[in-house]
């Protein structure tokens, strides 16, 4: 994950929100040349913690907000940027989520997306579909088996650019998106 997240944070420009910034793995990526702050949320207490170890060391200047998705906390165009990776697998309304997100968003803005999603093999869809209620108790409401891809175009996102990496046996692929509002 450490090479995707690069290239995806690097590609954060100006205001930024970060959505489920877990442990705060990013913030060591982003690029003080293009970046001007970001506002990171998360919406559990016990990950906000190791986050605001790491946005303390952070390159470009990090303010953390406890919230979900979706209902986020910011005046509406607000963001140039937001980033989120390895977030939508666990939020409990991703409609709603990637709605607020748009709602946040500046018009021309980026969405910038890594996920993993339901898998193309019906087979593997199929597995997904029976380990999802266990990783769901076990993984933090995590949802294996999502098509965040889809999910994205339903909230008025424009522009979608993707990269699938699926090689055929995989039961966790991983989405790329780029999108604009």
């Amino acid at each position: 994950m450490e090479p995707i997240r690069k290239e995806l944070v690097g590609q954060a420009k100006g205001l930024v929100l970060e959505v489920g910034a877990g442990n705060g793995l990013n913030f060591a990526y982003y690029n003080p040349a293009l970046v001007e702050r970001v506002e990171a949320t998360e919406p559990d207490s016990a990950m906000l913690r190791y986050a605001r170890t790491r946005a303390t060391a952070a390159p470009v200047p990090i303010k953390l907000t406890q919230t979900p998705v979706e209902q986020l906390p910011f005046a509406d165009e607000y963001f140039d940027s937001v980033v989120c990776t390895l977030v939508f697998c666990s939020v409990n309304d991703p409609l709603k989520g990637l709605q607020e997100i748009r709602r946040v968003l500046k018009p021309g803005g980026q969405l910038l997306l890594v996920e993993h999603v339901r898998a193309r093999v019906p087979f593997n869809a199929f597995i997904q579909d029976l380990i999802t209620p266990l990783t769901r108790l076990f993984l933090g409401n995590c949802h294996w088996n999502r098509n965040t891809e889809q999910t994205v175009q339903a909230a008025g996102f424009q522009e979608i650019t993707r990269e699938r990496s699926m090689p055929v046996g995989e039961l966790m692929p991983l989405v790329t998106i780029q999108a604009s509002r």
